[in-house]
């Protein structure tokens, strides 16, 4: 029982860490990368989908993304889905190609991207904590109702903060990543 309480906890904290990198990848860095369009999506007929399963996305050099839409009639649809995204870039089309270029960071706007990596950050230290917070109340009950004893009890709860500590210094390490990431010129 303490054991299912222990690796549920575990596969949480992990699917937080795992939801922390993903939006640090959305979290641009100056340089193109293909997980740039992850999240923009494109009217396919009647629906909206990812970018990603309407056209093939690729990265032609450092600062230029590259689109290429399977449908001819796609293009203009995929483009202009590009240019009202977040992204703040301007794509150019050339033939069935769209091209983006990524412009470079100002030294403001690398702060400003740090700055919502650290948010996204202590947003993951927060939902690892309630993780933590929910396992140790499970183990309060389970005490109440005489299922395990206080030894158990604080047993647990100790390896569920060593598990909680080692998970944080886990998103302090993504932090750390992307920071150095973003600030490097």
């Amino acid at each position: 029982m303490i054991e299912d309480i222990k690796k549920d906890a575990a596969q949480r904290m992990k699917k937080s860490v795992n939801a922390l990198e993903i939006s640090m990848a959305k979290i641009r860095a100056g340089r193109a990368h293909t997980s740039l369009l992850d999240h923009v999506t494109v009217p396919y007929y009647g629906s909206d989908v990812p970018l990603s399963q309407v056209a093939n996305v690729g990265v032609e050099d450092s600062r230029t993304l590259t689109v290429t839409p399977w449908e001819k009639p796609m293009l203009p649809v995929v483009e202009k889905a590009i240019m009202t995204s977040d992204l703040g870039v301007n794509p150019n089309s050339a033939g069935m190609t769209i091209r983006i270029p990524i412009p470079p960071l100002t030294e403001e706007r690398r702060r400003d991207l740090v700055k919502v990596a650290r948010n996204e950050a202590e947003g993951a230290r927060v939902a690892i904590r309630n993780i933590r917070r929910d396992a140790n109340s499970t183990l309060k009950d389970l005490l109440k109702e005489k299922e395990i004893s206080e030894d158990q009890q604080r047993g647990a709860e100790d390896d569920i903060q060593k598990l909680t500590d080692a998970t944080i210094k886990e998103v302090d390490g993504v932090l750390s990543e992307k920071e150095t990431d973003l600030m490097e010129v």
